[in-house]
């Protein structure tokens, strides 16, 4: 099995560490200082009360690769649209994509029913340029559930979370999604094939569409802004809009809106990655997160009052920082 981790950051390196260790052929791309770190000294992976370093193929060229099993995708989502050419040498007849991104992807409305169904989203897919140039019939859905950051130059520490399911558009066990749950399990991630991941995406999804781009605009922490009477409300109705969009495009929410800003109140001070992105400077995942919903909303016919105004004061709040992707 050959799996290239492209874009081989702070999960990226997780991931590919893990599988590198269990014996996987993995070549990571990256460039920069990490990128540079990691050829000349190998990846170390802090995780736990273990450090250990592998020394994978890492690369910043792509074409230097050829056609792989796998391609694990661990960029932004706005990243991805530029760099879709680099993609195609790693491509043969039968190389899926593993889309480990956050938010609404690019092949959402692929093999699904509906006002969505094989409808491209701009706001992820300008022009559907992503469908038409990997195809979605290559995707493979997984929802990242870990926590980790790059240390240092070629080092990355795991924060926590074990769990990246995986799954298929069409919702089948197809052997190619098993083949990649056994690899992943055995390199000790918690990676079974789910029969709907869209449900999977849409759980994670739920928190990052609101608590995000409210942190960006308030600089407040998940804590706070789950304790806060007036932005919890707020956050309340970004999650019932979305419920009633992911509902329409055939997802199940198996929490309910209360219980699932719980589950993000109790990770603490924690400081979101939109908020930090835009502290560093860097792009912010609004299309995927925030956008992307919008998007759905209107093709479904269902008002989403709330996400449009918080989506219209982040993205000028992202414009007038230079973040704006």
């Amino acid at each position: 099995m050959k799996v290239c981790v492209f874009g081989a950051g702070a999960i990226g390196g997780y991931v590919g560490a893990l599988l590198a260790r269990a014996g996987v052929d993995v070549s990571l791309v990256a460039r920069g200082p990490h990128g540079a770190a990691m050829r000349e000294n190998g990846l170390t992976l802090h995780i736990g009360e273990e450090s250990f370093t592998v020394r994978p193929t890492v690369t910043d060229d792509p074409s230097t690769l050829g056609p792989q099993d796998y391609v694990l995708l661990t960029l932004k989502a706005h990243s991805l649209p530029p760099i879709v050419d680099r993609l195609m040498p790693l491509l043969g007849p039968d190389t899926a994509v593993v889309t480990a991104i956050n938010g609404i992807p690019w092949w959402y409305g692929y093999k699904i029913d509906g006002p969505a169904g094989g409808r491209r989203l701009d706001s992820v897919d300008p022009g559907g340029r992503i469908w038409d140039t990997i195809g979605p019939e290559r995707a493979i859905g997984t929802v990242v559930w870990q926590a980790a950051e790059v240390e240092a130059p070629g080092v990355v520490r795991h924060g926590y979370g074990e769990r990246m399911p995986l799954g298929e558009p069409d919702g089948s066990k197809s052997a190619r999604a098993e083949a990649l749950s056994k690899a992943l399990i055995a390199a000790g991630i918690k990676s079974p094939v789910r029969p709907r991941i869209r449900d999977e995406i849409w759980m994670k999804l739920w928190g990052n569409l609101s608590f995000n781009p409210i942190s960006a605009l308030t600089g407040s922490t998940l804590e706070t802004l789950a304790r806060d009477p007036a932005t919890r409300t707020v956050i309340a109705r970004m999650m019932e809009e979305a419920k009633a969009v992911g509902e329409a495009t055939g997802a199940r929410f198996t929490v309910s809106v209360e219980d699932r800003i719980g589950m993000t109140e109790k990770v603490g001070a924690h400081r979101t990655s939109m908020l930090q992105d835009l502290e560093a400077g860097r792009p912010m995942e609004i299309s995927a997160l925030v956008a992307a919903v919008a998007e759905l909303g209107r093709l479904t016919g269902l008002p989403t009052p709330t996400i449009d105004t918080v989506l219209a004061l982040v993205s000028l709040r992202a414009k007038e920082a230079g973040c704006l992707a």
